[in-house]
């Protein structure tokens, strides 16, 4: 692939860290003393956003790609990075357990805060377990770094489980996780850069280069993304080849179809022109049932299930790449972007929160 130093450090294939054990560390902190941000103060990241999530409290988290996590609790910030004992500070997403713990997975570890310490744990990981895959209700789910398998934690145990073994037809690609999906009938996706897993605690599923007859040379996958909508369609954002959407068991080229891929794309990692759904980082489906891509080189796009429209520094944004989309409680849609900036959309145009 050809990539811009830019997107070089945005990727996750050089990350690794190994775990043994079933133990944690522990490192006690205060608990969150918030300080007043005056209105006009922004979130001091300037890496990033690659993880937002409102927690059961309304809380608001925000992830970066080098700066640790931000709490915001509709007045104020709180910071933690490891220098108050996160695994490191790359972030890649942020979740909460049924106890209200909430789980940070990081490019080095998973990290858990119970609102007074933040804990370290060490996934399970052996020979025999880790091909063992069962699913339950509350499980959450994990990316584990180079491995290619998942973390997963049934509310007991933490433990690593690899992806069945597939084919690898592109040399350049690998199955590490970047982005999941919970969807309809039980099924839990897993994108990765090679290829997409699905699981319904019984069987796989799989999509990758070889199912679908692609020619490495010409369109290979490269998985940024995915999201199973509400009507249970599977659409699939490439960092090259645009969004393929599954619906029932046909999979078409949805970027294509729409004729967002520029006619001298070389459908891999250049920069893309305007106008284009080439490189889509981020899927997100809203309150209404529309569409949201966040793409690295053209901005947001729109599809109301009819019609694309594209939002780009015209429309209020700092930049054109929205590195990711989050809906929080009250339906309002948050796109974190690549310069560290946060807009919320108000129905026509972003308006710069952070």
């Amino acid at each position: 692939m050809n990539y811009k130093p830019i997107l070089i450090c945005l990727i996750f294939l050089t990350l690794s860290f190994s775990c043994v054990g079933n133990k944690s560390s522990e490192k006690t902190i205060s608990k969150p003393e918030y300080v007043n941000i005056p209105k006009n103060t922004t979130l001091k990241f300037t890496s990033g956003i690659s993880a937002m999530f409102q927690d059961s409290k309304g809380f608001y988290w925000f992830g970066s790609l080098q700066e640790g996590v931000a709490i915001f609790d509709g007045n104020s910030f709180r910071y933690f990075t490891v220098n108050e004992g996160l695994s490191d500070n790359q972030i890649r997403s942020i979740q909460e357990d049924k106890n209200g713990i909430i789980w940070i997975n990081t490019a080095h570890g998973l990290s858990t805060y119970d609102g007074i310490r933040i804990t370290n744990n060490i996934p399970i990981i052996n020979n025999f377990s880790q091909n063992i895959w069962t699913k339950t209700d509350n499980d959450l789910w994990f990316n584990p770094g180079n491995k290619e398998g998942v973390y997963q934690y049934n509310g007991q145990n933490l433990k690593y489980l690899a992806f069945p073994q597939s084919k690898v037809i592109n040399p350049n690609n690998v199955y590490f996780i970047t982005d999941i999906s919970k969807g309809k009938n039980n099924m839990i996706w897993f994108a990765t850069y090679a290829g997409v897993f699905g699981y319904n605690g019984i069987n796989f599923s799989i999509i990758n280069d070889e199912t679908l007859g692609l020619n490495i040379n010409t369109e290979p996958l490269h998985i940024r993304s995915i999201l199973e909508d509400s009507k249970g369609r599977l659409w699939i954002g490439n960092n090259g080849i645009g969004v393929l959407l599954k619906d029932a068991d046909t999979i078409i080229n949805f970027s294509e179809k729409n004729n967002l891929i520029h006619p001298t794309s070389s459908r891999k990692g250049d920069k893309s022109k305007p106008g284009t759904l080439e490189h889509v980082f981020a899927i997100e489906e809203d309150l209404k049932g529309n569409i949201w891509f966040g793409d690295r080189d053209a901005g947001i796009w729109k599809y109301d299930g009819k019609n694309m429209t594209n939002y780009t520094k015209k429309d209020g944004l700092t930049n054109n790449f929205a590195y990711s989309i989050f809906e929080d409680k009250k339906g309002d849609l948050w796109f974190g972007m690549v310069d560290g900036n946060i807009f919320k959309f108000n129905g026509n145009t972003f308006d710069k929160q952070f």
